[in-house]
């Protein structure tokens, strides 16, 4: 089976979900990887080129994973090769719920993103609720869930239980970390720590959080270490009290699963699926009054701390996921 990826996958310096989720699952599954460079979704003639290339170089009848990113942004190049090979179009997160696009960008992605989906023998997302809203945006049949896994991992032990707070997200304006930061700047009088950690693209975005942070003097307060991966971030997971996420749209938000994983409390918004029962999922921008109380109220930080570890209990492993994926690229070879 063939699985056509974004370039730089592996990169240790842009981690991300959706590089996580496809790199865990393709470790699992018998397929054979093309990795293509370039802009994704809107590449430049070279990567259109090699994109071109590779789907015509598989036999007639093959089955072909494709990571949306790569797949959705160029019906054009992907369309016409799905009368001739069965394509499953794996779906991390919709092209235009990505956060500060220009409206007619949006729409003009969105139109092509329904084009590719409609077009594929398979549409797959990572989440129930993002599965949903692609079936009722796209006018699709059914659009199948692969719910991400996790990696075995102790419980962290935390620092004083309460001040240390963690989020894990690229600093883009879809991951809010301007809402998290104007949320803090209110609750300076209590006791808080928050590191960032995630990537730091040289970006308008990333300058504004840091004038944020600068503005409200909460330079000693909250840390951007940018990406990290391996031990290192094993060991921020680790001295975390609370994980908080403050997404303006996720399609599932496996960070938050990580943090479950290790017991960790969340508090965090546009995660339902990850989230389930295990913390607080809050309004974007409504976060203030959840961090207060937390910050404040040992019984509700004692609550949290049980669902999370309940929840723990539930998550699935990235064996589960590949399982999964295997039966639904199986159903396409019948």
């Amino acid at each position: 089976m063939e699985v056509v990826l974004p370039g730089g996958v592996d990169d240790p310096a842009t981690p991300s979900g959706g590089n996580v989720y496809d790199r865990r699952l393709c470790e699992r599954l018998d397929v054979r990887e093309t990795a293509i460079p370039g802009s994704w979704p809107r590449p430049d003639a070279r990567a259109r080129g090699e994109l071109a290339a590779a789907l015509a170089g598989f036999p007639d009848g093959a089955v072909v994973l494709l990571d949306g990113l790569v797949a959705c942004g160029v019906p054009e190049i992907v369309v016409p090769e799905a009368a001739r090979l069965r394509l499953a179009v794996l779906v991390h997160l919709a092209l235009a719920d990505e956060t500060g696009l220009e409206p007619a960008l949006a729409a003009e992605l969105d139109a092509k993103e329904r084009e590719v989906l409609r077009a594929a023998s398979a549409v797959i997302a990572t989440g129930t609720a993002a599965a949903r809203r692609l079936e009722s945006h796209h006018g699709l049949r059914e659009v199948h869930v692969v719910a991400p896994g996790v990696d075995p991992a102790p419980f962290a032990r935390g620092t004083d239980g309460v001040s240390r707070l963690l989020c894990v997200a690229s600093v883009t304006p879809r991951k809010g970390h301007d809402l998290l930061i104007e949320a803090l700047a209110s609750l300076a009088d209590l006791p808080w720590h928050c590191v960032c950690v995630g990537p730091l693209r040289d970006t308008a975005h990333t300058q504004r959080v840091r004038e944020l942070i600068a503005r409200h003097g909460l330079g000693d307060r909250v840390e951007l270490v940018g990406p990290l991966t391996g031990e290192p971030l094993g060991d921020a997971y680790a001295e975390a009290d609370l994980f908080v996420l403050s997404s303006r749209a996720e399609t599932y938000g496996m960070v938050v699963t990580e943090a479950l994983a290790r017991g960790i409390p969340v508090l965090a918004s546009a995660v339902p699926d990850a989230l389930g029962d295990g913390g607080v999922l809050v309004r974007p921008g409504a976060l203030t009054s959840e961090l207060r109380r937390w910050l404040t109220d040992s019984a509700h930080r004692d609550d949290l701390r049980a669902k999370a570890k309940r929840r723990r209990a539930e998550l699935s492993t990235w064996d589960e996921s590949a399982r999964e994926m295997a039966e639904v690229l199986a159903s396409l070879r019948a």
